[in-house]
């Protein structure tokens, strides 16, 4: 029987099919999934900020865009993925707090989804698909064998990405 690996905040993992592997609670918070298809092995990060230089205690890579999306690609390379056949789906990265809409310092989710945005590019990795933005958290189940990235969100309909 295949097993869901769970990613916590700031926290990453990787896993290989028939296995999946998930996160919850990510509302500013940004869940990346980097995938193989050929080799159907997989990565997920839960970025919680988007620039580890920006922040004094800044030890735990993963919950930062610029070095959690480096050291999941380390991770991935130590089983084989080679960085040119990877593809990303992202997810989160809400306005959680209708307060904080008018500065951009605040808009952590904004921030988080540019962050990562811009560092897979800089790195050549394609987006095939996202759900990103908006007011509502968003829990994620990623399927290796198939590409399938699954977003719930309380009063939602589930959505295969």
């Amino acid at each position: 029987m295949a097993e869901m690996i769970k990613v916590g905040m700031a926290d990453l993992n990787i896993c290989h099919s028939p296995n999946a592997i998930t996160t919850l609670g990510l509302g500013s918070c940004v869940g990346v999934a980097l995938y193989d298809k050929t080799t159907q092995i997989a990565g997920l990060v839960h970025v919680m900020l988007p620039d580890s230089t920006k922040v004094r205690q800044n030890q735990n890579k993963a919950k930062f865009a610029d070095t959690g999306i480096d050291l999941l690609i380390q991770m991935l390379a130590k089983e084989g993925v080679r960085r040119q056949s990877l593809t990303a789906k992202i997810a989160g990265g809400a306005q959680m707090f209708a307060f904080s809409s008018d500065n951009y310092m605040l808009r952590v989710g904004e921030r988080n989804v540019e962050a990562v945005k811009m560092k897979l590019r800089s790195l050549g990795i394609r987006i095939l698909a996202e759900d990103t933005g908006l007011n509502y958290g968003r829990t994620v189940e990623f399927f290796p064998a198939t590409g399938d990235f699954v977003i719930k969100a309380v009063g939602k309909p589930v959505r295969t990405i």
